[in-house]
């Protein structure tokens, strides 16, 4: 049996998704984002037709895993085949030649794909992280905003682990230390909060918070004295004419 369309559409589909887990698990802060390169849907391509190819394989050796019953048979073969392919793609060989081992098997051609992808992924979301993190960091001071921006984008999170606040928590106390200006500062403390909480949580938490994070400027206070002035007024003295001898 060849299989029906929405059959082999379904393989492709699931090989599809569960490559993409690679993208998701890469980039936390905007997977989606990720995934709108070239790239990265050439790597969801590379999954799917792997995943069509063991359907495939699966139909023309008639395995149907003991079930007796067509259609559920049908979509077992094609759950088998959207994780087999995944495996089989990862799946090398190891072989010794002399001292040095080598590994033979499609693992290094989807590991070569892979850092491609990783390449383009990591320079469009350099512009775009670049972009916000200039945008909304700009006028922060690191000093007010290391435990207050942090403290406020986490709260914002449900899901956030213990392990990367601590983690978080430790690369904010290098900047601390850090022979680094304060804006440099602020633009690196942005950066690092990206890649936990994304571009709209940090952008509310920046907003939300306003000034108590914002380097405000120095205003300079001058006092003038006053000093008053006393108006004479002269009055005009009558012109006498001179007496004639």
């Amino acid at each position: 049996m060849a299989g029906t369309i929405w059959e082999w559409v379904a393989a492709g589909f699931l090989g599809a998704v569960i490559g993409s887990a690679s993208i998701f698990t890469r980039y936390r802060d905007e997977p989606d984002n990720a995934l709108r390169t070239w790239p990265a849907l050439f790597y969801l391509l590379v999954n799917a037709l792997a995943s069509m190819l063991a359907f495939l394989v699966i139909r023309i050796f008639g395995w149907n895993f003991g079930m007796d019953d067509p259609l559920g048979a049908a979509w077992l073969q094609v759950l088998a085949a959207g994780f087999g392919a995944i495996t089989i793609l990862r799946i090398s060989l190891p072989f010794k030649i002399g001292e040095t081992s080598v590994s033979i098997g499609l693992n290094q051609a989807l590991e070569a794909v892979f850092v491609a992808v990783d390449r383009a992924v990591d320079r469009k979301r350099g512009q775009q992280r670049a972009k916000v993190v200039n945008e909304k960091m700009r006028e922060v001071s690191f000093e007010k905003a290391s435990v207050a921006l942090p403290a406020y984008c986490f709260a914002l999170l449900q899901n956030l682990s213990q392990t990367d606040q601590e983690m978080f928590a430790r690369r904010v106390n290098l900047l601390r230390s850090a022979d680094l200006s304060p804006r440099v500062k602020s633009y690196l403390l942005g950066l690092s909060l990206l890649n936990l909480v994304g571009d709209e949580i940090l952008k509310t938490g920046v907003d939300n918070l306003g000034d108590e994070i914002k380097d405000l400027p120095v205003t300079t206070t001058t006092t003038l004295t006053t000093t008053e002035t006393v108006s004479v007024t002269v009055e005009p003295q009558p012109v006498v004419p001179a007496e004639s001898e």
